[in-house]
């Protein structure tokens, strides 16, 4: 029972987040690309997966603090991850990477002059 009713609440609810179309469009049309989408949600097993959650949570004894975590959790993303600073080691990570190749291929450019300088002499 409680599938059905949050899945009522989906469909109701999945066509009103498609964005606006321009005025000009025709009703028609914009009925058409919204089951277009609504397919595609389905098609990809978005809708199925989304129900599930939803489901999830109306079955919590216990309402979580912060729904958004709890979804994510449920959906087997990581919470409390901060992503700039992640970022940011990211960027650092790839600054230190371009020293150490520079100096590798500056290296190797060294030992190629001695190994030539060592051949001649």
């Amino acid at each position: 029972a409680a599938r059905a009713q949050v899945a009522a609440t989906c469909s109701v609810h999945f066509p009103c987040e498609v964005p606006q179309l321009a005025p000009a469009m025709s009703y028609e049309t914009a009925d058409s690309q919204k089951e277009e989408f609504r397919k595609y949600l389905e098609k990809n097993g978005i809708i199925s997966q989304l129900t599930r959650v939803l489901v999830g949570l109306y079955e919590e004894p216990e309402r979580p603090g912060n729904a958004i975590d709890y979804i994510k959790k449920y959906l087997g993303a990581p919470t409390g991850v901060d992503v700039e600073e992640l970022r940011a080691d990211n960027d650092e990570l790839k600054r230190q990477n371009a020293d150490l190749e520079a100096k590798v291929a500056s290296l190797t450019s060294q030992l190629k002059e001695l190994q030539a300088e060592q051949a001649e002499g």
